[in-house]
């Protein structure tokens, strides 16, 4: 009998509760998360709600239990998930969204049941008030300051966006765990690999520029755009731009306004974008904020040079101040060409960029995960 098959159901839950888009970096960590779990002798439940990601396999693993819970809104979800405690009473309970991290907390208290709380927090929240209007601002850092340092743990992907949590939040050095998003699978070099019929790629002279993220401003998709109009009057290039949002009418003007639109494609969210790295000349990210850009991490697993805007707070550490890759100034489209340019000229090599990433195993960082939730796992 494997190990999942013979979880420890005579033990409390674990609980995960997730509530994405469907197509986020947080579905990815799910979905790279779930497997690891399915190895270790412990039932885990996975919460959701309606008309919310992550997207659930069919064929869960015997010891993952699906639960719906009944609300289509993160911002309800406290009662039912009290309701949710008093009967299941898990030892722990794994949550990583603001509202959900908050509403993890008042749900506890409220259930009064001894269930270990571990919030995640994947973004940099200096960087996120700066777009606020001043008392939306002022509201979510009182709402941090009141419920992060009841938490049992706190999770970020990056060094960064824990210090924001202990500047902005009080949450104790303690309690804080820096664990890199689980993004390197056993799956993932066969995924890269996987044929791509796409005609730009495989043509030397001409390199494919690639960009990946939902089309919204905080990824600033139109510098990107802006640098590769430079670039492309330097010399021949291709730009693609993976994801889906609200701004692709506004890139695709802009694309034109530029007179690139014949060599930009925007073919939409891509739920294997690893084949495109694979291929592309240069991945670059133009983000004005990150907690902890996976794509800049998932390129350089596929051996693809990055260049990245310095924006908060987790391509420099990812790229460790610009060894592994190019950072250009948040905004700044000329600084952007250069760097490609001379990314396209003299890339980084292969094999250091891959060894670069060791720490986004998702075997290493589930152990993290359990750990950071206070259990010890049997495989």
């Amino acid at each position: 009998m494997p190990p999942a098959a013979a979880a420890a159901h005579d033990q409390p839950p674990l609980s995960l509760l997730f509530a994405t888009s469907g197509h986020s970096g947080v579905d990815r960590i799910v979905a790279n998360l779930l497997p690891e779990f399915s190895r270790v002798e412990r039932e885990f439940h996975l919460l959701t709600i309606g008309g919310h990601g992550p997207a659930v396999p069919v064929d869960l693993p015997g010891n993952i239990r699906h639960i719906r819970l009944p609300v289509s809104t993160k911002r309800l979800v406290a009662p039912p998930l009290m309701l949710y405690l008093l009967r299941h009473r898990p030892e722990a309970l794994l949550t990583a969204n603001h509202q959900l991290n908050r509403a993890a907390l008042l749900a506890r208290r409220l259930a009064r049941v001894p269930t270990r709380v571990t919030i995640r927090m994947g973004m940099s929240l200096t960087a996120l008030g700066a777009e606020m209007k001043p008392r939306r601002r002022q509201a979510l850092f009182r709402s941090l300051r009141r419920w992060y340092p009841l938490a049992d743990a706190v999770i970020t992907p990056s060094r960064g966006v824990g210090e924001d949590l202990m500047a902005l939040a009080g949450v104790a050095e303690d309690r804080l765990h820096i664990i890199r998003n689980p993004l390197i699978h056993p799956g993932f070099h066969a995924q890269a690999a996987a044929p791509l019929s796409h005609p730009w790629y495989g043509k030397d002279d001409t390199p494919v520029i690639l960009g990946a993220g939902s089309l919204e401003p905080r990824k600033d998709f139109p510098t990107l755009l802006r640098a590769f109009a430079t670039v492309r009057s330097r010399r021949p290039a291709r730009l693609i731009i993976l994801g889906e949002g609200r701004e692709r009418q506004t890139l695709q003007t802009l694309s034109e306004t530029l007179g690139i639109a014949a060599d930009v494609d925007l073919p939409g969210y891509e739920p294997n974008p690893y084949p495109h790295m694979r291929q592309a000349g240069v991945f670059v990210l133009s983000s004005r904020r990150e907690g902890a850009s996976a794509v800049i991490i998932e390129a350089m697993a596929c051996g693809t040079p990055v260049v990245s805007t310095d924006c908060p707070s987790g391509p420099s550490e990812a790229l460790e101040n610009g060894r592994y890759g190019r950072l250009v100034p948040v905004g700044d489209a000329d600084a952007m060409a250069a760097a490609i340019l001379a990314t396209l000229e003299q890339p980084p090599d292969t094999a250091l960029l891959q060894e670069a990433v060791r720490e986004h195993d998702t075997g290493l960082a589930a152990r993290r995960y359990l750990s950071a939730m206070g259990v010890s796992p049997t495989r």
